[in-house]
């Protein structure tokens, strides 16, 4: 068995104090992780940690996060996946990235996740559903409803999660730092 990595973060902001408040929990960011320090993420997210509206296909940059949101939090877990699986989404991923400005955040989509309605445009997602697609086309079908109706919050009450990691991003940072030290 391989393992793929889920971060669930909380930053702070106007847009993300609103995410919070409708889905009604801390943590409003989903990212998708190759390795448990989530060195090789990517997610549906802002372009420029500082900047929300201008979002869409991203690699996350631990760095750039903690510049611009130093109390970040993050809350990482691991889901398992066969190797097979876990080859596929990397290729996918890589594939996305590299075309990456045809990927948007997909902002007429929140309504409808409010109301329950299945809503998709091509090549438009939330950070959430777009890792939900991304796992159910790979086998790993997590949530009993379609995936622009996933929410972070769906992540976060997934049971099937072995949580490894929660706390600060500069804490996660200055662990990272470590191992590298002493290896």
């Amino acid at each position: 068995m391989e393992k793929l990595y889920i971060g669930l973060v909380d930053t702070p902001g106007l847009f993300a104090w609103m995410i919070r408040k409708a889905i009604r929990q801390d943590y409003i960011h989903v990212v998708l992780g190759m390795d448990e320090m989530l060195d090789e993420c990517y997610s549906v997210g802002r372009r420029f940690p500082s900047i929300p509206l201008l979002a869409g296909f991203e690699r996350e940059e631990k760095e750039k996060i903690i510049r611009a949101f130093p109390t970040a939090r993050y809350m990482i877990f691991a889901i398992d996946c066969t190797k097979e699986q876990k080859e596929n989404i990397r290729k996918q991923l890589k594939k996305c990235y590299e075309n990456r400005y045809k990927y948007h955040y997909c902002i007429a989509g929140l309504p409808f996740i409010l109301l329950q309605k299945e809503f998709f445009r091509e090549k438009r997602y939330t950070c959430s559903s777009f890792i939900a697609r991304v796992l159910g086309e790979n086998g790993l079908k997590l949530f009993s409803k379609h995936f622009s109706l996933v929410t972070p919050k769906d992540f976060y009450e997934l049971e099937q999660k072995e949580v490894i990691y929660e706390g600060e991003l500069k804490q996660l940072i200055c662990m990272e730092q470590y191992r590298t030290e002493i290896a």
